[in-house]
């Protein structure tokens, strides 16, 4: 019966046709589930020669096959490379990446043409005829960029979101109920975390995709309605969820909960373990360098996933500074990816490094968890609008190379660098804010040549909200309940 429907509708057949190889992606993960849950016992000396051996494969694989890398890398013998010889080349900017691409990639049936095709025309996420998948996203710099991801890669990738997480399961007691996994991400393409973070770790486990973006009633609804056993999503809908909980709008109890995309802040953390008194597993991460970092759920901070990514804190000229001193930025080398390297790639964050070895046993380098800004959503006198509703908007239009959001007292104002459709965006993001519950909002969208950049680094403020006192409320308490 399934056929003939499919052939009726052209969305089913995709997502069916995607659904069939995604099953046999996710065989693939679950196998090598089992090396990467092994890995988070070697010893240092271990990880180090590891990682080694991994850098130096992707520096020649890179050297040979992309162009823009033979260049970056033609006094660097990567025979005999380590972790310290990668100061000698260039910073990777995310601006560079993109103008780039063709020059970067090294496998010769893909361009930036045709990938952009992929992502305007597929229905739901797909595969290329090679086994890559495409992904669009704004990114924390406002600069919209397409990525691509192959068969391995997203091994990789998901086996670093999960193994943590599968480590801790198999250590404590046997779950007594059906396992339920309901995961708040961006739902649909062109978005990576939905096919990242939608992988059930638990034999026999249930997913739910909730998109995270909705107004917050129709995500509490749907969680409530899911009764999930397991959650992972954006820190600030998890915090707020946990809120819902303690003021008694939402009757779940998770036994595990795992936050990624935003920084996990300190008062969404108390919400959760007030809430459910339950492990949280924060991962940090990117869809140009994949995971990064992922946390224990016992233990204080991020264990970098030193196997698969290298990670430099350096000052504003780019040089490596030592654990204890202060870093500008944050250069990430991802061993992983070879068909789009990332080499010395400046993630523009700022990390610090904990000393000691953590309690949960890993030799893996920690980290104090990502700071992250409180103001990146918009408090209006009638609703609050996450910083989601518009980069779902924004980030995924291929017209727009580079944005800003600026909140006005009844709206917002957009600065856009590229060739929108300035009528057709001032619509969506209206319909947007209209959905969030904000009435009669005003926007209005500007078409500029560059945005003014605000530090050194070259890292982009693309959400400005107005103070409390410009929008005739004061803002709510950073506890206060949704």
């Amino acid at each position: 019966m399934s056929g003939p429907v499919e052939g009726r509708d052209p969305d089913l057949a995709a997502r069916a046709a995607y659904g069939r190889l995604r099953a046999a992606h996710l065989h693939a993960v679950r196998a090598a589930l089992e090396d990467h849950v092994a890995r988070l016992d070697w010893p240092r000396e271990r990880i180090e020669y590891y990682r080694d051996q991994r850098l130096r494969a992707l520096l020649a694989h890179a050297r040979e096959r992309s162009p823009f890398h033979a260049r970056r890398l033609r006094d660097l013998d990567p025979s005999s490379a380590t972790v310290a010889d990668l100061a000698r080349l260039p910073v990777m900017t995310k601006q560079e990446t993109q103008q780039e691409w063709d020059a970067i990639l090294t496998v010769p049936d893909l361009t930036r043409e045709r990938a952009e095709g992929i992502l305007g025309e597929q229905r739901w996420f797909s595969y290329t005829p090679g086994g890559q998948q495409i992904f669009s996203s704004g990114g924390s710099s406002g600069v919209r960029g397409v990525y691509v991801w192959d068969w391995d890669l997203f091994v990789s990738f998901a086996c670093l979101a999960w193994r943590m997480q599968t480590r801790q399961e198999r250590r404590g007691p046997p779950l007594r109920r059906q396992a339920k996994l309901a995961v708040l991400q961006a739902g649909g393409p062109p978005h990576a975390s939905t096919p990242l973070f939608d992988v059930a770790t638990v034999a026999g486990m249930e997913t739910v995709v909730i998109p995270a973006g909705a107004p917050f009633e129709e995500t509490l609804a749907a969680v409530a309605a899911a009764r999930p056993t397991h959650l992972v999503g954006y820190a600030t809908v998890v915090g707020r969820l946990a809120r819902a909980a303690t003021a008694g709008d939402l009757d779940i109890q998770p036994v595990r909960v795992s936050t990624n995309s935003e920084p996990l802040l300190e008062e969404d953390r108390q919400a959760i373990a007030e809430a459910w008194n339950v492990p949280v597993h924060n991962l940090w991460g990117s869809t140009e360098i994949g995971v990064a970092a992922t946390g224990c759920g016992g233990g204080a901070g991020l264990h970098v996933c030193e196997d698969e990514v290298v990670l430099e804190r350096v000052d504003e000229a780019g040089v490596p500074v030592a654990p204890h001193e202060p870093a500008a930025r944050t250069l990430a080398t991802g061993l992983a990816n070879r068909t789009f390297p990332f080499i010395r790639y400046d993630l523009g964050d700022q990390v610090a490094v904990l000393a000691g070895q953590c309690e949960c046993g890993s030799e893996f380098v920690r980290l104090a968890d990502i700071a992250g800004r409180l103001d990146d959503d918009f408090r209006y006198p009638t609703c609050t609008v996450p910083a989601s509703a518009f980069r779902s908007v924004l980030g995924t239009d291929p017209r727009i190379a580079e944005y800003q959001v600026r909140q006005t007292a009844t709206g917002a104002h957009v600065r856009a660098v590229g060739a929108p459709d300035v009528p057709g965006l001032t619509r969506a993001i209206a319909t947007e804010l209209r959905r969030q519950g904000l009435p009669d909002p005003e926007v209005q969208v500007e078409v500029v040549d560059r945005i003014q950049r605000r530090s050194v680094a070259g890292k982009l403020r693309r959400f400005v909200a107005l103070k409390g006192t410009d929008r005739g409320t004061d803002p709510p308490a950073p506890s206060g309940s949704p």
